[in-house]
């Protein structure tokens, strides 16, 4: 009888390959299989890799038949979000303003992947550049739960990748927020390391001051495999004290924006935290439109920095949307550019304060489920940003994890912790998801 390995965990599968059960090979056929069934709705892939897949399929369940074992991601499918580098295949950055480029080499993070046996299984679909529209080129990825709403951007494909069961894991990027929205609508944990926890080499940058490598799993167990590989020097996660101290982020959980089923979805899970025996005090961080403020006014010219030259030659090239915030960029002042930069250092360290009693703070990834299409980038303080943005400008490390209920869109619940305290935030995840599928 053949064994259905869709939505099997990292772990599950690596004791199938080494009892004999399936073989990586196995893996991919049906996750090829898989991706031809659903990747017209979804949309989630540029570039498949299709030979290529297959060809490492074959070497590593090889290797393990002849007992060369190269640790728990040996032979597990990992989907790349295509503005990273893999040798030899094309990045588009989803993008017509240049034409693709064939990586001469790895980046650092598809290096490691590869040298710990992981399979690397395609480029995915992304908004233009990690910058927040989606090209008509390339078209949106679509959401594997409706198909009629997005999978979130701008990691969308990687996002909609794991939660279609075609791949256990997959790398994104995350600059305002862009691995734990996708997270948040797909269903699937979104993890944003501490700023440069992870190598960005080989990732085209967008905003160098608040780029973060991510990841998209089925759980922080997952996770928590696929950082020990991208960076083997990570701390080890230390016990939690008991009971476990988290802070609700009062001015984002309450915040007008956040929608009735959202709220309910994030009620029910402090209810179910409360009675597990969770130590929950309510605390506040700066106002969400005032960070939103900060992070564009940081990203923006940054951004119109690094695609400058493209936009003097090809700016024709860019989609409209990616266009506007381009030259929006240009127009940035300087002095609201250091202001913005001010308060992200005095940020940094209000929020390691704020830390000093607790494990992590909790809010609502994002105040709604996934809409129609992906929302624009908003200094208003009540769109998709209003939680996000505070990871990003303080580099602390944070999870969107799924709250999945009942014929209903996935809710994200957002777990920030100090930064550099990657494995004790995602052991905190694995604690919070414990709870919460006991009560669900």
């Amino acid at each position: 009888m053949t064994i259905d390995t869709a939505f099997l965990s990292v772990g599950e599968l690596a004791a199938g390959y080494r009892s004999g059960a399936f073989t990586p090979l196995d893996t991919c056929r049906q996750a090829q299989d898989r991706l031809a069934r659903l990747e017209p709705d979804l949309n989630a892939f540029i570039e498949p890799m299709t030979t290529e897949v297959l060809d490492q399929a074959k070497r590593l369940t090889e290797e393990l038949r002849q007992g060369r074992d190269r640790g728990p991601l040996h032979g597990i499918p990992v989907a790349i979000k295509d503005i990273i580098d893999v040798a030899d295949v094309r990045t588009t950055f989803a993008t017509k303003a240049v034409p693709p480029r064939h990586a001469a080499r790895d980046a650092e993070c598809v290096a490691r992947l590869r040298a710990a046996g992981a399979i690397l299984f395609g480029k995915t679909n992304l908004l233009e550049f990690a910058a927040g529209v989606a090209h008509p080129a390339f078209g949106q990825t679509n959401n594997p739960h409706d198909p009629s709403r997005t999978a979130g951007g701008s990691s969308g494909g990687s996002a909609a990748a794991v939660a279609a069961g075609i791949v256990p894991l997959a790398l994104g990027t995350d600059t305002g927020g862009s691995v734990r929205a996708p997270a948040a609508y797909c269903g699937v944990i979104g993890f944003k390391p501490s700023f440069a926890a992870l190598s960005l080499d080989g990732v085209y940058p967008l905003s160098p001051s608040l780029d973060h490598l991510g990841l998209f799993a089925r759980s922080s167990a997952d996770a928590s495999i696929a950082l020990s590989v991208l960076n083997p020097g990570v701390a080890p996660a230390r016990p939690s004290p008991k009971p476990l101290r988290l802070g609700i982020v009062g001015n984002q959980w309450n915040h007008r924006a956040v929608q009735a089923d959202v709220r309910a979805a994030l009620d029910a899970a402090r209810l179910s935290l409360e009675r597990a025996g969770v130590a929950l005090t309510e605390i506040q961080l700066p106002d969400p439109a005032e960070m939103a403020t900060a992070l564009l006014d940081i990203l923006m010219p940054e951004a119109a920095v690094i695609h400058r030259t493209t936009m003097a030659k090809r700016a024709d090239g860019f989609a409209p949307g990616t266009r506007d915030l381009l030259e929006t960029g240009m127009t940035v002042p300087a002095t609201r550019y250091i202001e913005a930069i001010e308060k992200q250092r005095r940020w940094f360290g209000e929020f390691e304060s704020v830390m000093a009693d607790l494990d992590a703070v909790i809010a609502p990834t994002v105040p709604f489920t996934a809409p129609d299409t992906d929302p624009a980038l908003s200094t208003e303080g009540d769109d998709e940003i209003i939680s996000l943005t505070h990871a990003n400008l303080t580099g602390a490390p944070s999870v969107s994890l799924p709250l999945r209920i009942q014929g209903a869109m996935p809710v994200g619940l957002m777990a920030t912790a100090a930064r550099n305290r990657d494995s004790d935030l995602l052991s905190i995840c694995e604690t919070i998801e414990g709870i919460l599928s006991h009560t669900a």
